[in-house]
């Protein structure tokens, strides 16, 4: 019998649709580490995204920074805690809603609530945004930055990427990487 998680009870029969390495992920939890790239943008795109850097954490003083991810279930969350190599500590917690099929994940961070959906791409898992709250009034995702984020496996090591850009803007921060899992 499999071990089950927030995840694969939110995914339900769609969690095999996943990469067995991601699937393996979110059954267990884990460590990943390696080395990221991380780039805010030029001009005004640029003071935006040291904003919002500061605002969740990023330090954007260096363009590569050692990096490490812990992954972790309890009976009602899951738990992302992001350290960089300067000691910057990134925290997200992701409370599911329902299920896959008509469900979503909120995901705080300050004063901004994010619903978020999972759509799975040859085993790869995208978040989208569904929704977004301020301080508890609802606001048009227009007005947000446009978010890619997501992760899959190439060759047995994991990769992500997590970018923010703005309409006429472009990006105005991205981070990500290739990591590996590390021993329990």
């Amino acid at each position: 019998m499999s071990e089950q998680t927030v995840v694969t009870r939110w995914f339900g029969p769609a969690f095999g649709d996943l990469h067995p390495l991601l699937q393996d992920l979110h059954r267990k939890g884990g460590v990943l580490r390696g080395e990221i790239d991380i780039r805010v943008g030029r001009g005004l795109a640029g003071w935006m995204g040291r904003r919002l850097a500061k605002s969740v954490g990023i330090p954007v003083d260096l363009p590569r920074r050692g990096f490490e991810v812990t992954i972790r279930h309890t009976p009602s969350a899951l738990e992302w805690t992001r350290r960089f190599d300067n000691g910057a500590v990134m925290r997200s917690l992701f409370r599911p809603v329902g299920t896959r099929l008509s469900g979503w994940w909120v995901e705080d961070t300050g004063p901004v609530e994010l619903h978020l959906t999972v759509d799975v791409e040859r085993g790869a898992w995208i978040w989208r945004t569904l929704r977004a709250r301020l301080r508890g009034i609802r606001i048009p995702l227009f007005l947000l930055p446009r978010s890619l984020a997501g992760k899959r496996i190439e060759n047995g090591r994991y990769v992500f990427h997590v970018e923010f850009a703005l309409p006429l803007l472009g990006t105005v921060l991205s981070y990500g990487g290739t990591l590996e899992a590390q021993a329990a």
